[in-house]
């Protein structure tokens, strides 16, 4: 199948495949050489797909990796329904705008200092008042913390400049704390290179960019016991590379969900083992409401219409998702409403294109806009991921069979990102993840930062709910609010879900069996790598 989607012969990927060989076996060979005969018996290798940096907050180096250096005030993240105590104990509010968080003792960061109520102010501070980074909002904006006053070396006061009813489930549970003594200074965090300090369950001793991370544990840790003496994760960026090296038993784990299509052969293989775990991403099209057509939100509902989200989930996923039938965010958030749904109905579509004078006037198939204008338009596509290509084909049917003419252009990765960036799109399919597609304040983000809407462009009905939203003082009022925002972006979207895809994970259980699936978070993450 690799031949026929990717072009590569049975020769390249033979290639390929002992390249990889050859670069695994020198990688583990080297850090064996460096390690005890003890570490080596319990060293764990895990794949991963990309390289993430010298893994710190500004670097884009993944929730995953950024949780085996760092520890949150409450684990493991803002997609369950309750978070459990992490460097915090507890937190209380106050009062409407106030929190107070009481903090462990006795924890020490990497480099053997003192870990204090200091961190965690600087830490907030820092997010708030440094250069922008994917935590920021969280402080900043949405919502707004005005100041983390130290009260004592073990208990913070949080002052919010609105109502912050979800801090401690969200914001607290969201943002990783950076030591003072490191970060106190930096002014071009983006550009750090030193390894990272932190108070997570493993240490990260060597970093070579694209080729490995190697941690080892950090038997101080506070919240339990790390699994392993080493982990070592070499960057593997071939997904079949990977699956091979999964296969061969060059690495225990991979850190990408396994294509549907190898998810029978991997439950068969008696050496393997897979699991499930609630993927909280949102495979999307994304229409450019900042041009025609689609800057007309009634032509936006018609494109979400004309979609069947069933058929896309069957022929796409074989059976390894569901239909985007309840729309934006992901339905198996806890902050989701439960009534959200978005139907397919292409007669309706056909309909609401008529009516807004968009019709077929020269009888080639294709609609024009009203000033004559076919509605002629581009699909593009990752072309290294061969599933949503193939979404991306099957849309591109639907729509047409509603008068709407949608090529689908594949491109590489990086020109998919340009044009992105760049707005220079009509349509792209994407996936998006669990902190887009689930987090419930980052939904509101989105509206303000240009990737669903943005904060000065006019949205009268969205403006009336965000300023309820933000006076809302009790977690049930806010997620009332936020279920009248989901609603009222659903009915006019500026991302349509395809399909929710399930996230199958493989592994060797003969070197690990002790994986635990997390909401958004997979099963490679350090909950499955410490004993608490």
């Amino acid at each position: 199948r690799l031949g026929a989607r990717g072009g590569r012969g049975p020769y390249c990927r033979m290639r390929l495949h002992l390249a990889v060989t050859a670069i695994l076996l020198v990688l583990v060979s080297a850090c064996a050489d460096a390690g005890s005969t003890d570490a080596e018996a319990s060293r764990l290798v895990v794949a991963i797909p990309r390289d993430g940096g010298p893994i710190n907050p500004y670097s884009g180096s993944g929730d995953f990796l950024l949780g085996f250096v760092y520890d949150r005030l409450f684990e493991p993240s803002p997609f369950v329904e309750e978070a459990w105590p992490g460097l915090a104990t507890g937190a209380r509010q106050m009062d409407d705008t106030t929190w107070v968080v009481d903090l462990r003792t006795g924890v020490r960061w990497h480099d053997g200092t003192p870990f204090s109520a200091d961190d965690v102010a600087f830490t907030y501070h820092y997010y708030r008042d440094g250069p922008p980074n994917r935590f920021g909002h969280h402080v900043s904006d949405v919502p707004t913390i005005d100041r983390v006053v130290v009260l004592d070396s073990v208990t913070v006061r949080f002052e919010c400049g609105y109502p912050c009813p979800t801090l401690e489930r969200i914001t607290m549970a969201d943002l990783p704390i950076i030591p003072r003594h490191v970060w106190e200074g930096v002014t071009s965090p983006r550009t750090m290179t030193r390894l990272p300090v932190g108070t997570g369950p493993y240490v990260l001793e060597e970093y070579r960019p694209d080729q490995l991370y190697r941690f080892r544990a950090n038997h101080d840790y506070a919240q339990g016991t790390p699994a392993f003496e080493e982990l070592l994760m070499p960057i593997l960026s071939d997904a079949s590379s990977a699956f091979v090296a999964l296969r061969t038993g060059q690495v225990d784990a991979v850190a990408r969900p396994v294509p549907p299509e190898l998810v029978e052969s991997f439950s068969n293989d008696p050496d393997l083992d897979v699991m499930t775990s609630p993927a909280l991403s949102i495979v999307e099209l994304r229409p450019n409401y900042r041009r025609p057509p689609f800057e007309d939100p009634v032509l936006r509902r018609a494109l979400s219409l004309a979609v069947d989200r069933a058929g896309l989930a069957e022929r796409v996923l074989l059976g390894r998702g569901r239909p985007g039938d309840r729309g934006y965010p992901h339905p198996d958030s806890p902050w989701t409403d439960p009534a959200s749904s978005t139907p397919s109905d292409p007669a309706e579509a056909r309909r609401l294109l008529d009516g807004s004078g968009v019709v077929d006037r020269d009888g080639d198939g294709v609609r024009e806009m009203p000033d004559g204008t076919h509605l002629d338009l581009e699909v593009l596509v990752d072309a290294g991921e061969a599933t949503r290509v193939r979404a991306a084909e099957l849309v591109s049917r639907q729509l047409g069979d509603v008068g709407i003419r949608a090529r689908v252009v594949p491109l590489e990765s990086g020109a998919l990102s340009q044009r992105s960036a760049t707005r220079e799109y009509d349509m792209f399919v994407s996936e998006i993840g669990p902190h887009g597609a689930a987090d419930p304040d980052q939904f509101v983000m989105s509206h303000r930062s240009g990737y669903l809407w943005e904060a000065d462009r006019p949205f009268p009905a969205w403006d009336t709910l965000f300023v309820r939203w933000k006076a809302a003082a009790t977690v049930e009022d806010r997620s009332r609010a936020a279920h009248d925002m989901q609603r009222l972006f659903n009915a006019h979207p500026t991302s349509i879900a395809l399909y929710y895809p399930d996230e199958i994970w493989a592994f060797r259980p003969a070197e690990h069996d002790g994986w635990f699936p997390l909401p958004g978070h997979g099963i490679v993450h350090k909950w499955s790598l410490v004993h608490r």
